[in-house]
Parts: C-alpha cells; sequence; structure tokens
C-alpha cells in the first residue's frame, strides 16, 4: 500500500507528515529553524537550514516509521511565501533569504509600480514589502554585485524542491505571492519581471500544484529507503496547501486561522481582486481555483504580548473573560502591534487602547484584545465582499480556535456560523502530502481535499449583533483619526 510525504518548510521550523492512501497520518516530524534579524525591520534565513530541516524531518520519520517511508509514491511541498532564494549560474546561494516578513523594501514597492503602471491589475495585488518582487529591486539598489550574478531567484519551498529533484519548478498559488505572476493568466508576466530588470530566465518553471513537479533523486530514495518512481508534486503556499488540508477547494469555502497573524481565507471560481482593500487575490493550489485572503498581522500574538505585559499566562486571561463575558466592553484595541496589511496596506500602523478607565484591569483589556481581532476578521469579510465574494462556509484553525468564546466574537461579527474540527493537524504539510497523493495517483483533487470531522459549531449570539455593529462602528473610525495624529 502506497503512502504520501508532506513537506511543509515554515519560518520557525520544518514539518513532515506522512499519510496513506486514505489520508490517514501514519507519523509526523519537525525539525526547528531560526530567524536572522541583522537590521530594524530586516527578515532572513540561510537556505542551507531549510535543507539541514527537511533531511533531519525525514530521517526521523525513515527511523520511527520505516514501512510508511519506505511505501511512500509520493511527495507534496509546503512552505512559507514570498521569501527570495537568489542562486548564481552555477546554483550556489549568493546571500541568505529575504524572509516573507522582512519589510526593507517599503520605498521599492512604489518604484515598482511606477515602473509598471498595471502591476494591480496583472498581479491583482498591491506591492507589499512582504512580496518577493520589491525584494530583487531592493538588492539591485543595495547590492548590485549580487543582483549581476543572480541567475535563478526561488521560494523557499521550490529552492528545497531543486535539491530533492535537481528541477527549477514553482507552482501557481506560491507563484502569485511574487508579484510577478499574471494571476488570471497563471503565467509569469514579462511586463513585471522587465520592471525589476529580469526575464523568464531567471524565474522556475510552473505547474499547478496538483501535478507533478519532478522525481526524488536516486541518492535520497536510497537514505530513506524508498523504491521506485517517487513524484513530487507542485505543491502550495502555506495557507493555499492548508485549505487543500482543510477542505476549502471548492467556491465559497473557506477557513478562519488564528495563529500568531490571522487569515480569512476563500476559494473562488474565478480571478477577484480587490487591490483597494488590501485583498490577496492568488491562484490556488488545484487547476482552475483561485483564492482570496484578508491578512492580519496580529492575532494571537496581540494576546500573548498582553499576556507577557500583565505577566499572565494567554490562556489564563481568555478564561477569565469568559467568566465574566456579556457583550462588548468599553476598551478598543487595534490590533496594529507589526503594521496591517487587510484592509490597511500600512507597514508602520500601530496598536493602540482606547477607552481606558480606573476601571480597566487585565480582563477587560484582554477582553479588548480578543474583540479587536474579532474587528480585524469582519474587517477582511467586508473588503472580500466588497471584491464580490460571499462565504459560504467557514472552519477555524490556528491555536487562537481553542477559545470557544473568541470564535462566538468572531462569529457574531461575521453574521455566520463557524466549524470547528475534531482534533488534528490539518495544517501545509497535511494539505501537501493530500497534493502528494493527488499528483501520484491522478485522483480527482476535490475528492482527495474534503472536510475534516467536525466536532462543533459556533452560532452567532443574535442578542449581541446590533451592540457588535455598533462597537465595530467605533473601531473602524479610530484608525484614520489615529494615522492622522501621528503623522
Amino acid at each position: 500500500m502506497s503512502a504520501y510525504l508532506g513537506l511543509d518548510i515554515g519560518t520557525s521550523g520544518v514539518k513532515a507528515v506522512v499519510i496513506d492512501g486514505a489520508g490517514m497520518v501514519l507519523g509526523e516530524a519537525t525539525a526547528p529553524l531560526s530567524v536572522s534579524r541583522p537590521k530594524p525591520g530586516w527578515s532572513e534565513q540561510n537556505p542551507a537550514d531549510w535543507w539541514d530541516a527537511v533531511l533531519k524531518a525525514v530521517d526521523t520519520l525513515a527511523k520511527d516509521r520505516p514501512e510508511a517511508i519506505a511505501a511512500v509514491a509520493g511527495i507534496g511541498l509546503s512552505g512559507q511565501m514570498h521569501g527570495a532564494t537568489l542562486l548564481d549560474a552555477e546554483n550556489q546561494v549568493i546571500r541568505p533569504a529575504i524572509l516573507w516578513n522582512d519589510v526593507r523594501s517599503d520605498v521599492e514597492c512604489a518604484e515598482l509600480e511606477a515602473a509598471e503602471p498595471r502591476s494591480r491589475e496583472i498581479s491583482g495585488n498591491i506591492a507589499m514589502p512582504g512580496f518577493t518582487a520589491p525584494k530583487l529591486l531592493w538588492v539591485k539598489k543595495h547590492e548590485p554585485e549580487h543582483f549581476a550574478r543572480t541567475a535563478k531567484v526561488l521560494l523557499p519551498k521550490d529552492y528545497v524542491r531543486f535539491l530533492l529533484t535537481g528541477g527549477f519548478v514553482s507552482e501557481m498559488s506560491d507563484a502569485a505571492g511574487t508579484l510577478w505572476l499574471d494571476v488570471q493568466k497563471r503565467d509569469w508576466s514579462d511586463d513585471l519581471l522587465r520592471a525589476t530588470g529580469l526575464e523568464r530566465s531567471h524565474m522556475p518553471g510552473l505547474v499547478e500544484g496538483s501535478a507533478v513537479s519532478g522525481t526524488l533523486k536516486d541518492d535520497l530514495k536510497s537514505r530513506w529507503g524508498m523504491t521506485g518512481d517517487v513524484v513530487i508534486a507542485g505543491g502550495g503556499g502555506d495557507n493555499a496547501a492548508s485549505a487543500c488540508g482543510i477542505g476549502a477547494v471548492s467556491p465559497g469555502e473557506g477557513f478562519v486561522s488564528l495563529g500568531t497573524s490571522g487569515v480569512l481565507f476563500v476559494s473562488n471560481e474565478k480571478f477577484r481582486p480587490n487591490t483597494e482593500g488590501a485583498v490577496h487575490a492568488f491562484c490556488h493550489a488545484i487547476p482552475d481555483t483561485w483564492h482570496q485572503m484578508g491578512v492580519f498581522l496580529s492575532a494571537t500574538d496581540s494576546l500573548n504580548w498582553l499576556a507577557k505585559l500583565v505577566g499572565q499566562e494567554a490562556a489564563t486571561l481568555t478564561t477569565a473573560v469568559a467568566g465574566e463575558y456579556a457583550g462588548p466592553g468599553e476598551e478598543i484595541f487595534l490590533p496594529y502591534l507589526s503594521g496591517e496589511r487587510t484592509p490597511h496596506n500600512n507597514a508602520h500602523a500601530r496598536g493602540s487602547f482606547v477607552g481606558l478607565s480606573h476601571l480597566s484591569d487585565a480582563r477587560t483589556m484582554a477582553q479588548a484584545v480578543m474583540e479587536g481581532v474579532a474587528f480585524a476578521v469582519r474587517d477582511c469579510q467586508r473588503v472580500l465582499s466588497d471584491a464580490g465574494t460571499t462565504i459560504e462556509t467557514l472552519i477555524a484553525v490556528g491555536g487562537g480556535s481553542r477559545s470557544e468564546l473568541w470564535l462566538e466574537m468572531i462569529a457574531t461579527n461575521l453574521k455566520m456560523e463557524i466549524a470547528v474540527p475534531e482534533a488534528g493537524d490539518f495544517g501545509g504539510a497535511f494539505g501537501a502530502a493530500r497534493l502528494g497523493l493527488i499528483a501520484a495517483t491522478g485522483a480527482d483533487p476535490k475528492a482527495v481535499c474534503e472536510n475534516p470531522k467536525i466536532a462543533k459549531t459556533i452560532s452567532p449570539r443574535a442578542e449581541l449583533i446590533s451592540a457588535y455593529d455598533e462597537q465595530y462602528r467605533r473601531f473602524s473610525a479610530l484608525y484614520p483619526g489615529i494615522e492622522e495624529a501621528r503623522k
């Protein structure tokens, strides 16, 4: 019986998951990664560390679950998006990879859009420092010797793919986050490449996420005890792969992720951008499908920040809030501790508490933080709606989804139910394993990427909807005034 391996090259670590043909998890392993921050606003990693972590994770699985690893017939890749990995003509890494959360290329975003005025129309996205293309403009300006040596630009998971297969290939969902892809045509844009001084020769080839991108090298098959051809699927960017893991692959299906950052994700039947609302409009990891995301940068990170400030555990704070919760509090929190993407596209935005009084304490401030994150999700829903999108179903994932009250706040603000899956990890590595299965077997992606079993459904609190509508009005009015005062 065949097995399928998923590899997720994250920012904090690599995760490997092996599943059987029915999608049951047979084993998993992780290996940690660290981030270098040599200057304020910079975020880098050594690509060699990704490879070392991949080898460590799969070696661990090969030792602990040798029968499962020996049966692997397909491998899928998922990973952190947007990272710029530069290779020279000898396929050697030129400099540390510049990561998704690096903001050094703020100025270059405006320069890129000036060089190609149709940038938003072609890519479906605003140029943001997180994307790959502005990073290359920064390298061109500040490290011209490195830019001149650059023969290939790869995303993190695609560098790992090169070491697995020897080929230069990417796939649509991750490539959409570079700002070099014509997202509607699902092909590189010569005009966007030209705006950064690059050509198609600098780019990897493109396949769909569920298609075969290459085969595993013989030496790696021997290392891990695998036999026969092992195909490597195109895979997906982390959120698209997670959507394959959670089953959000048909139009209107979505998920809300409450992790360090927050995501409201929905699948679309066509390319549907809304750059005015800072919506991310990307290709999905399966053919003829696109997706949109509203992304906010401090979700559980906001609660963790407050917990550290007041010297309590985050779980203790959420328990205290639940114990006395009766609807919106007096305090309002803007969760822009790391700047913001959707809807403001402002890397320099900052968090704020408004409405503090002598009665404010750790519990009331924690409630304001939870509500501020719920309002950030509502902001994302609003701009997705402005693009003509309706979310039909929503599943909660991420560490913050363990708080039923937090999900209830979000459900009440979105005015829709949120499903909570049974215990399990439905993240990028699991979704990548599903893509590996599809590539190896030719199975229907929508048949493989099904929803997990649902443990419970969180419904809106009808009696609190009007109160939250009013509180959201106040929340929405604060950002423009605060930003004006900071100028």
